[in-house]
């Protein structure tokens, strides 16, 4: 199973969310494109969050120094994204694919992340709660669905708000596979306390024909 995790906006925490779904399945990770911190690397810090031993973790096609978005971020690295370039790893075990921020943060000047997705993917949004994250939330689905893409589901990260989860969750028929508290930190402990949560809900979405 293939699963790639987006996220309504930036710091939304799709990574705490990938350490997370890495922890429950023992899946392998590989973010495609990272654009800054290069020296504390998204890759870095699901890996320092996992216990499990069986998790591999995957080169980025593109580590690109300036912190901005990724078509910028190469353009002053003096290089071109080109999806060509950007190779699925080979293996044989369940593979969490990261984005960068949204579904339509530009790579180039025609492409976007959303076309980082491949039809074999099952899409987890990461949704989180602020002024205007229900329009976000919303416009992040109906994105996948015009390009008939998988929803796996939805996990809310941070602070709960009924009110929006529920007008969220009736409008769209998304399933709702967990959510995450404002936790002080999240170390290995807490990531597996979150994983065996999650883990019986993520196995599911092997069997379903989403």
């Amino acid at each position: 199973m293939k699963l790639f995790i987006t996220g309504i906006s930036t710091d939304v925490g799709k990574t705490i969310v990938s350490a997370i779904i890495v922890e429950a399945l023992e899946a392998d990770y590989w973010k495609p494109i990272q654009a800054g911190d290069l020296d504390n690397s998204d890759t870095a810090k699901v890996q320092s969050r996992i216990s499990n031993s069986k998790s591999q973790f995957y080169k980025n096609a593109y580590a690109l120094n300036t912190p901005a978005s990724p078509h910028l971020a190469a353009e002053i690295d003096g290089v071109t994204i080109d999806l060509k370039e950007i190779v699925e790893p080979k293996c044989d075990n369940h593979l969490v694919v990261e984005g960068a921020g949204g579904l339509f943060v530009p790579l180039n000047n025609k492409e976007f992340v959303l076309d980082l997705i491949q039809p074999d993917y099952k899409v987890i949004v990461v949704s989180r709660h602020y002024l205007g994250s229900i329009n976000h939330t919303l416009l992040t689905i109906e994105a996948l669905k015009n390009r008939k893409l998988n929803i796996a589901g939805i996990i809310f990260s941070g602070s709960e708000n009924k009110s929006s989860e529920t007008i969220i969750l009736s409008s769209t028929g998304i399933k709702c596979i967990g959510r995450i508290d404002e936790e002080p930190y999240f170390d290995q402990n807490v990531i597996k306390e979150y994983a065996d949560l999650f883990r019986n809900d993520l196995l599911a979405l092997e069997e379903s024909k989403l």
